[in-house]
């Protein structure tokens, strides 16, 4: 992974789009409105967590980018249905802490960039694991426990209520996460194998 990481301009733009693209198609239930496939998990970790990895370098103003477009599609979703955004029990005192959770995230996927540099691609998967593992238990951290004690929707909060219901819900967050990430490991690994045989060709061709 490490030779491979983009330093152009237009590759980095490509992969912002793709990107932006993929989270506004799960995290509005695209797919399943368009078509008979059932519901698509969210890629919205996985996305936080790729672009931390692909576009380190333009944190400053691509994270908010990224964070205002996912309030942008939770406000389309919401009000598409007749609601009032401010009203809906998702958008609660915790729904700001979407925010340094994500952040979170993002700064997983940016240490694995990092420290790519210095390592094998071997490592750097085994690197991309543990921080993908880390990065998603934190998240779920902030954003379950912010909801579980912050918001009104839990009528009697507990220590244990919530121990269960982080327990509940961190490997579903983890796998869905993980499927996305995964893929674009795969993605990636196959593209860099086709800049390298391409790589050859060029010079001899020249």
């Amino acid at each position: 992974m490490t030779p491979h990481l983009p330093t152009r301009s237009g590759q980095r733009a490509a992969i912002l789009v793709l990107l932006a693209a993929l989270m506004v198609a799960t995290r509005s239930h695209l797919p399943a409105l368009l078509t008979h496939l059932g519901p698509i998990p969210d890629a919205s970790w996985a996305v936080f967590f790729m672009a931390g990895f692909y576009l380190r370098g333009w944190s400053r103003w691509a994270f908010p980018l990224f964070m205002a477009l996912a309030v942008g599609v939770d406000y389309a979703v919401i009000t598409g249905q007749g609601m009032d955004f401010w009203a809906h029990y998702c958008v609660s005192a915790a729904y700001w802490c979407l925010v340094p959770a994500y952040l979170v995230l993002w700064a997983g996927g940016s240490l694995t960039a990092r420290l790519s540099q210095q390592l094998s691609d071997q490592r750097t998967l085994l690197v991309a694991g543990l921080a993908l593992v880390a990065s998603v238990a934190l998240c779920h951290l902030i954003s379950q426990g912010s909801f579980y004690w912050i918001s009104d929707s839990v009528s009697q909060p507990s220590l244990a209520g919530w121990a269960k219901n982080y327990g509940d819900w961190f490997l579903p967050f983890l796998r869905s996460t993980a499927l996305y990430v995964g893929l674009g490991v795969i993605v990636h690994v196959g593209l860099a194998q086709v800049a390298r045989l391409a790589g050859p060709q060029e010079r001899a061709a020249g």
